[in-house]
């Protein structure tokens, strides 16, 4: 297809394309070492969407270091976290993490986390069941929801708590909640889902430095800062082409940013004729 062709049906040839980079990484094969790798240890969606809170909360800094700090918590926690929880106390999970620390998250920080959970689950039932009492029927996106979902997860806590849930201030594009609604509410290779009640036209991308690059090559924000509104712009963007499930690319197109065999900047240069115009 010539670069006339490409300019003729640019939403067509873009979505060719993702398609095609969908096929080739979203596939379990390429998920080491992300996160995401420790849901699969869990079957009941009561352990993993538990497992998916620690994981996505955890998910910044050095890779290695996320994959070793993950799997203590985990580990401290079996036969798993949501049985575990059942019993803990704040006393209890400070004494059992008091030597964890991961950067500036110390044991304090991540037992006020995990009581703010086990408080949501008591009141609630599960975490699926506290985000769907915090969702609203005219939310266009998960953003609203998750917000009132982090302040269920607070109500239990001091402010320690709030190091590791984001906050809707700030610039911060909130990208581990999102992350973790991702994981929980898509399913196919490479999401495990378990979240049926959720609708994934209403996610938001979980924006990190390469699909920042990605929405802006591809025109959907112009954003220079990689906050809440490109996230919120470069979904929108996505939606042009897959209305359905805006996040579908997340996983494939952010292989291209780590992988040492991806090429991200050939990519973008593909597609580059065609970004969508505003």
């Amino acid at each position: 297809m010539g670069r006339k062709d490409r300019r003729d049906q640019p939403k067509e040839f873009l979505r060719d394309q993702l398609e095609r980079l969908y096929a080739h990484y979203n596939r379990r094969d390429f998920i080491h070492p992300d996160p995401l790798e420790f849901l699969y240890d869990y079957d009941q969606v009561a352990e993993r969407e538990i497992a998916g809170m620690i994981a996505s909360s955890l998910a910044f800094g050095r890779v290695a270091q996320i994959q070793e700090s993950i799997s203590f918590v985990l580990k401290h926690m079996r036969p798993g976290p949501a049985e575990f929880l059942k019993s803990a106390t704040l006393t209890s999970l400070q004494k059992a993490f008091a030597d964890f620390r991961h950067r500036w998250v110390d044991g304090r920080t991540l037992s006020a986390m995990l009581i703010g959970i086990k408080g949501a689950v008591d009141r609630y039932g599960s975490l699926e069941s506290t985000f769907l009492a915090c969702v609203n029927e005219t939310d266009e996106t998960t953003v609203p929801a998750a917000f009132r979902f982090i302040a269920e997860l607070s109500a239990d806590t001091d402010d320690a708590c709030n190091r590791l849930l984001p906050l809707p201030t700030g610039r911060s594009a909130c990208k581990r909640i999102h992350l973790f609604l991702r994981w929980m509410v898509r399913s196919d290779g490479v999401d495990p889902g378990g979240w049926n009640s959720v609708n994934r036209e209403k996610l938001i991308v979980p924006l990190d430095v390469h699909m920042h690059k990605v929405g802006l090559a591809l025109g959907f924000t112009r954003r220079k800062v990689a906050d809440l509104r490109a996230a919120t712009e470069i979904t929108s963007g996505f939606k042009t082409i897959v209305p359905e499930d805006p996040v579908k690319f997340d996983f494939a197109l952010t292989r291209l940013g780590i992988r040492q065999d991806a090429d991200l900047p050939a990519f973008l240069k593909n597609i580059s004729d065609c970004a969508a115009t505003k």
